[in-house]
């Protein structure tokens, strides 16, 4: 007795045409070296505020310092760590995203297959870490920077491997002779 497909049943699996999925090729974050700062001040702030307490003896200088190290913890340490937290870029096999903001948020998506110029800028400083700032133009809207991205080199390649590689060639459509266009 040959098999019989149950009406409703969706077709054969096999049979369907395989779409690639989009696998993420890397989560990137601005070098670290910008916590330098922030952990030096979150090692020294208490230790700098015991000292103040033992130097002033009056109670309203104590509450004084009490808040000024609140205050100065607050923006000189927790703030710039939820700041780089907040800013993150993801690479997938099709396309750039980049969020950022805390209260605000914002988040750009950029294509491979639209194609995009990549171009690599260093300081000193960078270039002694192996970091830099990745600016990509679609030559459409402003240009998105990537700032101070660890191992710029190796991100640099990665994107320029993923915009070749999603470069559509159309095949000729009815009618033209020999023409071969490119969806960017």
């Amino acid at each position: 007795m040959a098999d019989t497909a149950y009406p409703g049943t969706p077709p054969d699996i096999g049979s369907r045409p395989s779409v690639p999925t989009e696998r993420v090729v890397a989560r990137l974050r601005s070098h670290a070296r910008v916590l330098f700062w922030p952990a030096l001040i979150f090692i020294a702030l208490p230790g700098l505020s015991f000292y103040s307490f033992s130097v002033f003896t009056e109670r309203w200088e104590h509450t004084l310092i009490g808040i000024l190290a609140t205050l100065a913890f607050l923006v000189l340490v927790l703030l710039p760590y939820i700041l780089w937290l907040n800013r993150r870029s993801t690479i997938t096999t099709r396309r750039i995203i980049v969020r950022r903001g805390f209260f605000i948020r914002e988040r750009r998506e950029i294509f491979h297959s639209r194609g995009y110029h990549v171009a690599l800028k260093r300081s000193w400083l960078q270039s002694a870490f192996r970091s830099g700032d990745i600016v990509i133009s679609s030559g459409v809207e402003k240009p998105l920077v990537l700032a101070d991205v660890p191992g710029a080199n190796a991100v640099l390649e990665t994107l320029q491997d993923l915009v070749e590689k999603n470069q559509i060639v159309l095949p000729p459509q009815a009618g033209s002779v020999g023409t071969v266009t490119t969806a960017f």
